[in-house]
């Protein structure tokens, strides 16, 4: 058996195992799977395996509690810049991750954390949608990883777990599938959000990339163009701060801004 490093890291209700991978050649998805289990392993959202690269100051590689591998997180890479100012650049508050969504840029400044996202694409609204005999308007962008957003009253009601699969399946977003939030508006500036997240295969305390592509499309629908916050209420409690900028049907320049701490640290045996 091998003995890996990990550290415990969660964001904003997210939570994540840090491997930083120097010696040991491991099948990660494999690894994902059993370290990720909240019964037999250390217990996350996913597993982030941290790499050198010349690129970048770290690359990370997303996986997914059920082994699969995603292309970016954003309360992961928030969770990442923290650990890179930890054990490798205490002095730096500025950082530049490699994903496979592209380069992100993170800023630390003491608790919080925030991450420059790639740009958003393939913008869509009002996707009609029939789920179980029943007609929805749906929404849709990728901020790194696709997004479904919907819109509800009574977010407290809402069957996330069901409804939030049979969304996440469906044959209109195959074969990649979906994130599906569900969104209930408070105010011009302000949200509340609930995510069934692809990968985990469940509801999670906060999604950094589905908190944002929310609050992209909640400022589309209220026709707010220009530079804007956005207060995204998780289900973990914390509000996440979006910053984003509108021209065209086009959105720039936005930032995911959060808390995120260490939990702990310890070894895994292999």
């Amino acid at each position: 058996m091998k003995m890996i490093a990990f550290s415990k890291m969660v964001a904003s209700g997210n939570d994540f195992v840090i491997y930083e991978a120097r010696r040991h050649i491991l099948d990660y998805s494999r690894l994902a799977r059993k370290i990720c289990d909240r019964k037999f392993g250390v217990g996350a959202d996913g597993l982030l395996v941290l790499e050198k690269t010349h690129k970048a100051d770290i690359r990370m590689r997303i996986f997914n509690a059920d082994g699969s591998e995603a292309q970016m997180c954003g309360n992961g890479s928030r969770c990442a810049a923290l650990f890179v100012k930890t054990h490798n650049k205490p002095h730096a508050s500025e950082f530049a991750i490699e994903t496979k969504a592209g380069i992100i840029r993170a800023e630390i400044h003491g608790e919080s954390v925030r991450v420059k996202l790639t740009d958003p694409t393939r913008l869509k609204i009002e996707i009609p949608l029939k789920v179980n005999n029943r007609a929805l308007r749906v929404n849709f962008i990728n901020t790194g990883v696709p997004h479904t957003v919907i819109f509800v009253e009574g977010l407290d009601k809402i069957d996330v777990f069901k409804l939030g699969r049979e969304i996440r399946f469906h044959k209109q977003f195959a074969p990649a599938g979906t994130n599906v939030n569900f969104v209930e508006v408070i105010n011009r500036d302000s949200i509340r959000v609930r995510t069934y997240e692809r990968g985990v295969e469940a509801e999670t305390l906060a999604c950094g990339t589905g908190s944002t592509a929310s609050a992209l499309i909640t400022s589309f629908m209220l026709r707010k163009p220009g530079e804007k916050i956005m207060n995204v209420h998780t289900r973990s409690t914390e509000v996440l701060k979006i910053y984003l900028k509108e021209k065209k049907n086009k959105f720039e320049d936005v930032w995911l801004e959060g808390k995120a701490q260490t939990v702990y640290t310890g070894v895994y045996y292999v």
